[in-house]
């Protein structure tokens, strides 16, 4: 894809919208949206990076309640033409269809490979990807698996949605302190990934979310890994112009 003349490609990760609770969430909806009528007008594309909601279960005819001005918006913005392109997160990786279907937005359940003006990004959440995390990587594969899946269709959705927001701001999975702390450029995980995969191929960006921090780390010398931050304490962002890339922040 080559960007046109006077368009960017925007980028976002890690709204956790719902928590901790739909009420308290709405302020950061109501930033998120005024973002999002922003880019709208110069966007040539628009990549989430998961974790827009902090719990997401498509049943086969329900999906979680709240949030409709988000999803109202990104179907506008999708039936003016602008592409939108959805990678699900550790908390919305439930998607079996839905955003496909009524939004027009292609979902990503793994990493994939774009190229902009002949630079090549290498973009997905992130999570499970890169050493250490095997219990959180046991426990993805259980969340993914079909039996899984299957088996808690069958609990009715005000038990089951109810049940794992709970346990979702319990366990601090939106941000644990775990997440709020930089680790090094030599022990982010995520950056360790991205280096064994230059190793294989070129990259100029790799592109992540999940550490809710922002972050900007040399992988080579024409190789570079982003964290796009969130949208809970840092308002971050991607934006691509077609030359470099760059970290912003949005303010209200």
């Amino acid at each position: 894809m080559q960007i046109p003349e006077g368009k960017k490609i925007y980028f976002s990760s890690d709204n956790h919208l719902g928590a901790p609770t739909q009420e308290l969430s709405k302020p950061r909806e109501k930033i998120f949206l005024q973002w999002l009528d922003m880019v709208k007008e110069d966007a040539a594309a628009i990549f989430l990076l998961g974790d827009l909601f902090d719990f997401w279960f498509e049943y086969k005819t329900v999906v979680p309640k709240g949030q409709v001005r988000v999803l109202g918006k990104l179907a506008e913005i999708r039936d003016s033409g602008i592409p939108i392109y959805f990678f699900v997160g550790n908390h919305d990786l439930w998607m079996f269809g839905y955003f496909e279907e009524e939004l027009g937005i292609p979902v990503y359940h793994d990493p994939q490979v774009f190229e902009f003006n002949d630079k090549k990004f290498f973009i997905g959440h992130g999570d499970g990807k890169g050493p250490g995390d095997k219990g959180y990587k046991r426990m993805k594969k259980i969340f993914t698996s079909p039996f899984f899946q299957w088996c808690f269709k069958w609990i009715h959705p005000d038990i089951g949605i109810r049940l794992a927001r709970h346990l979702s701001v319990k366990n601090k999975l939106i941000s644990g302190d775990d997440d709020a702390v930089f680790l090094g450029e030599e022990k982010e995980w995520l950056a360790q990934y991205a280096k064994r995969k230059t190793e294989q191929e070129h990259f100029d960006y790799f592109i992540f979310g999940h550490r809710h921090l922002p972050m900007e780390i040399s992988i080579s010398e024409n190789a570079t890994y982003y964290n796009l931050g969130d949208w809970i304490s840092y308002y971050t962002y991607g934006e691509f112009g077609g030359q470099s890339f760059k970290l912003k922040r949005f303010k209200d």
